[in-house]
């Protein structure tokens, strides 16, 4: 659970910190091969990362209604039809992603779908039993949640129950602290690389302007509120940023 929030707090302290990246990068000529994403305009604007692309080369369509992916500490039940004595109903998934089974040792099922899962565990039975039948079953997984971090009044990590909209969060963590601007940055993860970071006027939204820029929140999903206003920022920070800018001593 640390490590997590230490995480999204680390994206948040990129942002407050990327002023100084793009003075840099503006000085200097950028590669179109020195980075997935795009070059930085001289306005200090960034276009999106190029499209991810499949085995032929051309833009790989996204998948609709994904199936959720086992996660470490997830808990999964393995029945056997025909050999119950091989029957698992606790199993819970190890830090490495790695679960142990009865009678085949360990078997990596981290990133899988449910369905993945019963292949997975029908292969490596195979060598002990002939055409396995095998259930698998998710019986305990992480909760979406989203998190509010910066000026509001209880910043954190919470449960993404229903549809919810960044107002509508930022409300749920207690509303704007006293020394919080009513611009807000959305942090989105699109692509297993790539997060994209959105600028919002909360005041207009609440007075009734550009109602349609109160996002809905995915899971995942963080709300940075700043101390002060920033003007120049990534639109697209890669996903998997450390966290040793969360100690940055100022804004630019």
């Amino acid at each position: 659970m640390l490590g997590k929030f230490a995480y999204q707090v680390g994206l948040a302290a990129l942002l407050v910190a990327s002023a100084t990246v793009l003075q840099a990068q503006q000085s200097r000529p950028v590669s179109a091969t020195a980075s997935p994403e795009k070059a930085l305009a001289t306005d200090g604007r960034t276009t999106a990362p190029p499209p991810q692309r499949d085995s032929s080369g051309d833009p790989a369509l996204q998948t609709r209604n994904p199936r959720y992916q086992i996660q470490r500490d997830d808990v999964i039940s393995i029945s056997f039809p025909l050999s119950p004595e091989f029957d698992q109903p606790k199993v819970m998934v190890q830090p490495d992603g790695y679960v142990d089974l009865q009678g085949v040792g360990s078997v990596f099922v981290q990133g899988m779908t449910v369905p993945q899962v019963t292949d997975a565990l029908k292969k490596a039975y195979s060598g002990i039993l002939h055409e396995p039948i095998i259930d698998v079953d998710l019986i305990d997984f992480q909760r979406p949640f989203f998190l509010v971090s910066g000026q509001v009044v209880k910043p954190g990590e919470y449960d993404l129950r229903h549809d919810t909209t960044v107002s509508e969060a930022i409300a749920t963590a207690g509303g704007f602290a006293p020394t919080a601007k009513t611009q807000v940055f959305l942090y989105h993860r699109v692509s297993k690389d790539w997060v994209e970071v959105k600028k919002l006027s909360v005041k207009d939204i609440l007075n009734g302007k550009h109602v349609n820029e109160d996002a809905m929140l995915s899971p995942g999903d963080m709300i940075f509120v700043p101390e002060k206003f920033i003007t120049k920022f990534r639109k697209y920070v890669p996903y998997g940023i450390g966290t040793s800018l969360a100690a940055s001593p100022a804004y630019y």
